[in-house]
């Protein structure tokens, strides 16, 4: 039987942004943990809504924040800013998706505290369909020997990983 990856919502995060980033954790390389804009994440993270309960470790996610409104578990994903909405919107539906699969039914919010913004977010079968593709394309680019070649993105400003990828420059 072929080893099947088990992909979780830091692989979905990046994936929608930078796929040599999905290569270089899948292959456990890790980013610069002194970042400034790593640790600006974490202080956010740990900051933010302190009212609602912290992280949750359910299977392979961990989510920022879970409460309960009413009949429904509402889940919360904390970013440092709306940027990479889309990247945060698939990580969390991944949540979300994870969740329905263990009979959970939840909705999601996506926090940005800085800019005191909220999104809804709630499954969908065609956002489970780009979920889909997206993990077998993760499980895809895993599988290769080398990481794919940088591409010079706005994000690479702010990526801890910058110095893998660019450090001749």
């Amino acid at each position: 039987m072929d080893y099947v990856m088990d992909v979780n919502g830091t692989h979905i995060w990046y994936y929608f942004i930078c796929k040599r980033e999905v290569w270089l954790i899948a292959h456990q390389i890790a980013a610069d943990q002194e970042d400034d804009n790593l640790e600006i994440g974490r202080f956010i993270s740990e900051t933010s809504y302190q009212r609602q309960k912290k992280e949750l470790l359910i299977g392979n996610i961990k989510v920022d924040r879970i409460r309960r409104e009413g009949d429904t578990l509402v889940v919360g994903e904390v970013k440092k800013s709306s940027t990479y909405e889309k990247s945060a919107y698939y990580q969390l539906l991944f949540y979300l998706d994870t969740l329905r699969k263990m009979g959970i039914e939840a909705k999601g919010e996506l926090l940005f505290p800085k800019e005191k913004k909220v999104t809804k977010v709630e499954w969908t079968e065609e956002g489970k369909r780009v979920l889909e593709e997206a993990v077998a394309d993760i499980r895809r680019i895993a599988r290769l020997p080398v990481p794919p070649e940088p591409k010079k993105i706005g994000f690479c400003r702010s990526c801890a990983y910058r110095e893998y990828c660019f450090a001749e420059e």
